[in-house]
């Protein structure tokens, strides 16, 4: 086999390949044999004849045809193992010189991933921060439990801080009048003082009795999650339809067997300490393979395919789709919401996406430096404890699917690579 490489760009490369005779030959050999499962010749036993016979048997195009198929894939694979080629789309294939068995030459244009050049990241280094879970972070807990089993009881009185207001409430734009989208609700139980809803909200409602209306105008906070509300002026229009007193539990002994298996309440919170360090830990540790892993990425030089790009943009446009279908908005209010139109945001995302894609090349890269690998006997064994995790017989169903495996494997991969990493950084 012969092939000549040209880079058309820094991602796209231009293959000139040349078969030799044996590849055609063995080709043949195979194209004739699968043939001849279902050619019936007098004399000859179902499968059996000789290829030399079932080639003047079979319909020539139909031969030509599915030899060519084979041969080019054949000599396109071997090319890409040759040359060290990584495709990311499917290639253009055009056909040079063709004589039947004999000759075949091709042309072959193909988008693949540059060439990865890392920094030298075993010498990068990079302390973890200690995770500390303090006597406040456990009181936060004590306090949330107390609530949530607190004693709540009708009141006819004002409304103060401590108390949930049971309240309907709509928002519009003080200016335009407009309904505003996501500042409504019916029913809402809401705990005063609690710091749930925007500034000034729960102060508003804090000396309204029940049956009692209010409207009053607030500003949405500049660094509000949602764009389009930010520094906005909304006016709400709230009903006061209940108002509960509430009355928390002793924290004693007899609470700490309520909310759990525990017989005193220092197990209780020693229990809730453990579990805050093991929250803590892993929010630590997801944050440093994401630094890690940035600082190397940032220090590393290629050239990304565009169609990588767009690829890996669809996958964050169909994650907000979904995540706006929870929401209970449609892709055509965010995007009026947000002021984007399709284009803008799908040029917004872009910087996104390519730190997204090269972070992924150079994990892939340094894997294949370090040798390291997921073999089948770990594959096989992370999906038992998945099975056992969900008992249910569909969804361990859906772990032994082809796609799901692949997915797996990956994300081991991807894991047995950043600890890796971490021992670099780690290092004395």
């Amino acid at each position: 086999m012969q092939v000549t490489k040209k880079n058309l760009t820094d991602t796209k490369v231009q293959l000139q390949l040349a078969a030799d005779a044996e590849l055609l030959q063995a080709v043949k050999q195979e194209v004739l044999q699968s043939f001849a499962a279902s050619i019936k010749l007098p004399g000859f036993r179902e499968g059996k004849a000789p290829l030399t016979l079932v080639e003047k048997q079979v319909d020539q195009a139909r031969f030509q045809t599915e030899f060519l198929e084979h041969a080019i894939n054949e000599l396109y694979s071997a090319a890409l193992q040759q040359e060290n080629l990584r495709p990311v789309d499917q290639p253009q294939i055009t056909i040079s010189k063709f004589v039947p068995f004999d000759t075949l030459e091709v042309e072959a244009e193909v988008e693949v991933v540059g060439e990865v050049k890392l920094p030298d990241y075993k010498k990068m280094k990079l302390a973890k921060e200690k995770v500390a879970v303090t006597t406040k972070d456990v009181d936060e807990v004590i306090a949330s439990l107390r609530t949530r089993e607190a004693e709540k009881k009708d009141v006819d009185r004002a409304a103060k801080d401590g108390d949930y207001a049971v309240i309907d409430f709509k928002g519009v734009d003080e200016k335009t009048k407009e309904p505003v989208k996501g500042a409504d609700g019916t029913d809402y139980p809401l705990l005063l003082g609690s710091n749930t809803f925007i500034p000034g909200f729960e102060t508003n409602l804090v000396g309204t009795k029940p049956g009692e209306e209010k409207t009053f105008v607030l500003t949405f906070p500049k660094d509000y999650g949602v764009a389009a509300l930010q520094n906005r002026k909304v006016a709400f229009t709230t009903t006061t339809k209940k108002v509960q007193a509430v009355t928390e539990p002793k924290l004693d002994d007899e609470f700490a067997a309520k909310v759990g298996p525990f017989k005193t309440v220092a197990e209780l919170k020693a229990d809730i300490k453990k579990q805050l360090e093991v929250e803590k830990q892993y929010q630590a540790d997801q944050k440093y393979a994401d630094d890690l892993l940035t600082k190397i990425t940032e220090k590393t030089k290629v050239s990304i395919p565009e169609v990588l790009v767009n690829e890996q943009i669809e996958r964050i446009e169909r994650d907000q789709r979904q995540n706006l279908i929870y929401r209970g908005q449609t892709w055509a209010e965010y995007l009026e919401a947000e002021k984007l139109t399709e284009e803008s945001y799908r040029e917004k995302q872009k910087p996104v996406a390519e730190l997204r894609v090269k972070a992924g090349l150079v994990l892939s890269e340094i894997a294949d430096q370090e040798k390291i690998d997921v073999t089948v006997e770990e594959l096989d064994m992370n999906i038992q404890a998945l099975k056992a995790r969900y008992p249910d017989p569909s969804m361990q169903g859906e772990l032994d699917k082809p796609e799901n495996r692949r997915e797996i494997a990956s994300r081991l991969m991807t894991e047995k690579t950043i600890a890796r990493l971490t021992e670099y950084a780690t290092a004395a």
